[in-house]
């Protein structure tokens, strides 16, 4: 499973770089998909935060229920894969 996701971490950003060099609107919409996904994800953090602030819970064990938001998680994952994508970008563009 370690495998899959690591290859996906590697394929996934490549492909977006490819679509970004061939189509300049993908470019944009990286871009749009990035700012949504970094609203959802820290409006979705910091709610979660909020309740176990709210509630006064002693122990906090509960904020890991955010883990099991599948927005979250797809957030997460895509805001992960758009960095690596910048990541390479950078680094095509020194090249």
């Amino acid at each position: 499973m370690i495998f899959l996701f690591v290859t996906a971490s590697i394929l996934i950003p490549l492909i977006m770089l490819a679509c970004s060099v061939k189509w300049l609107i993908s470019q944009r919409l990286f871009q749009i998909l990035s700012v949504i996904a970094a609203i959802v994800f820290g409006s979705l953090a910091a709610g979660a935060v909020y309740t176990v602030i709210k509630d006064e819970e002693v122990f906090m064990t509960s904020i890991h229920g955010i883990f099991l938001n599948p927005w979250f998680m797809t957030a997460g994952a895509y805001l992960g894969l758009y960095a690596i994508y910048c990541l390479m970008a950078g680094m095509r563009k020194q090249i």
